[in-house]
């Protein structure tokens, strides 16, 4: 953000505050970043909420894994409830509106892909909350996918003919 705010370790969680608001009282120059903050009152507004990469415990992971099994269990099993540790529909989606908010764990973006994949759950659809960080390296990881295709040339020659294959 290359906002002019001098700290030092001995410095509490208060001293910065005060800094940081003396800061956003003059004027500010926000330039392109991967928060997609463009102006001051975003920010603020980014500042007011909630961290959207909220760093889980241990014993908080743990949690959000294991329901993630019991979910993926459920859509493995042909989205059946009998063999799952769910009573109810209702049940799975509190479930999955409880995960979706932790999307940059691998395995809650495949059970909310999984799960909008449900014939039984039509008319909702369930959208992972990722941080922007995380988005951005999911694109580059797509975009490399889209760039290396393989190529395979296969030959085969003969004194009187030579044979090649391409697939593109």
């Amino acid at each position: 953000m290359n906002l002019k705010i001098v700290f030092s370790h001995q410095d509490n969680k208060k001293d910065i505050q005060t800094k940081l608001i003396e800061c956003l009282k003059k004027p500010i120059d926000i330039k392109k970043n991967f928060y997609n903050i463009e102006t001051k009152d975003g920010l603020i507004q980014f500042l007011i909420n909630k961290n959207s990469k909220k760093v889980l415990s241990i014993k908080e992971k743990n949690s959000v894994m294991m329901l993630c099994k019991h979910i993926i269990q459920y859509c493995k099993n042909n989205y059946d409830l009998e063999y799952t540790k769910y009573e109810t529909i209702n049940e799975l989606q509190d479930d999955m509106d409880f995960i979706k908010q932790f999307g940059d764990i691998p395995s809650v973006r495949r059970c909310c892909r999984l799960m909008n994949e449900d014939p039984n759950i039509t008319h909702y659809t369930f959208k992972p909350l990722i941080s922007p960080q995380v988005q951005k390296e999911l694109d580059e990881k797509k975009n490399i996918k889209k760039t290396n295709v393989l190529k395979f040339k296969l030959r085969f020659t003969t004194k009187d003919n030579p044979f090649i294959i391409n697939f593109d």
